[in-house]
């Protein structure tokens, strides 16, 4: 099987050809040409062509892998190496020209992501992470932030739009946040997000309802910048459907048992 760093060099190449992809392509800005997956949750033939080139790299380079990806194989598994992909995430901040997008892609062995590559499409930033070894944006190593009191850190989060059986939950939790912390972001990319928690520009992030796709590339950033991301429970957060609760060590603690009480 392909060693990590192999695999981090196919998916920052499958990664640079679908940004490219996106950013050449007309954008559909007519509403009439976007499908709706539920409200306010869109796919147009930018998202699923961003997926087909990434598959078409990945296999290539690695025979016998699979893509999970969000797109055109959401269910795939069974494989040593499953590539688990988002090919346009924020794609309603895309279609409003909003510059808060990304292309996703991480391979994933054992249940574990190995390497993992978020690329900024806008700002042609690109953000690896291989286990064991890091996280770096270009040569710089990136790090969480050192944030220790609540009142300092800035916190970053997801509406819950796809499931407003969470509302209720996130609307006790959202003031408890913002009242004991100097402010809460919601750019549209969970990511992005979790690269900003890799980086250190927020300081915490929690959303109640993501996807592999959304955060496989993103937990590794966050862990290997020497972050915690886990399940609501604090249980380390897995390559699937359900909340996460990710930050610095210190914001991470706390922001767990802020969101327990609230």
């Amino acid at each position: 099987m392909a060693q990590n760093h192999d695999l981090l060099h196919v998916a920052e190449r499958a990664a640079r050809r679908a940004a490219d992809h996106i950013r050449t392509v007309e954008r559909p800005a007519n509403p009439a040409e976007w499908d709706r997956k539920g409200a306010a949750d869109f796919v147009t033939h930018v998202d699923r062509e961003a997926e087909r080139l990434i598959t078409e790299i990945v296999l290539d380079a690695v025979p016998g892998s699979v893509v999970r990806g969000e797109e055109l194989s959401p269910d795939a598994t069974g494989a040593d190496v499953v590539w688990v992909v988002d090919p346009l995430d924020g794609t309603t901040n895309y279609l409003h020209d909003y510059p808060a997008y990304a292309v996703s892609v991480a391979a994933v062995v054992g249940g574990e992501p190995v390497a993992g590559v978020v690329l900024d499409v806008t700002r042609d930033l690109v953000y690896t992470a291989a286990k064991d070894s890091g996280a770096r944006c270009g040569e710089r190593a990136l790090h969480v932030s050192g944030v220790s009191n609540p009142t300092d850190a800035l916190i970053g989060t997801g509406f819950p739009f796809k499931n407003p059986e969470d509302v209720a939950r996130f609307m006790r939790q959202f003031p408890k946040i913002l009242s004991a912390t100097s402010g809460v972001r919601r750019a549209g990319s969970a990511a992005l997000d979790l690269v900003d928690v890799a980086q250190g520009r927020l300081d915490g992030f929690w959303e109640l309802t993501l996807a592999p796709w959304d955060i496989a590339a993103g937990l590794l950033l966050v862990r290997e910048a020497g972050g915690a991301a886990t399940d609501l429970r604090g249980a380390r957060a897995p390559v699937a459907h359900g909340p996460i609760v990710a930050g610095n060590p210190t914001i991470h603690a706390w922001l767990l048992q802020a969101l327990d009480a609230a």
